[in-house]
């Protein structure tokens, strides 16, 4: 089953902020990376996939992504595995 990021956001009870590269911090690359990921009948994500981003800063999206939890999604009373869409951001400090 697929859910929207919104309602999916609004499911996150554990967020961890990715560890900026410090090849793409002095690079001064900025931007989004989005994920695809299943979460589980247990809130955590599971079969995570890069859909686009810059590829210096996929795999520290990936690493903090990994460690989110969400309340489980029910249907009909029973938790069920969603598909949702994950952006996270980068963006650089002071410019």
């Amino acid at each position: 089953m697929r859910v929207s990021s919104g309602v999916a956001q609004g499911l996150l009870i554990r967020e961890v902020k990715p560890e900026y590269p410090s090849l793409a911090r002095q690079a001064r690359i900025q931007g989004s990376v989005i994920l695809q990921a299943l979460i589980g009948k247990d809130g955590s994500v599971q079969n995570l996939r890069v859909i686009s981003g810059h590829p210096m800063l996929v795999q520290a999206a990936m690493e903090a992504v990994k460690q989110w939890r969400y309340k489980p999604y029910y249907l009909n009373g029973e938790p069920v595995e969603v598909e949702t869409q994950v952006n996270v951001n980068f963006t650089l400090l002071g410019g």
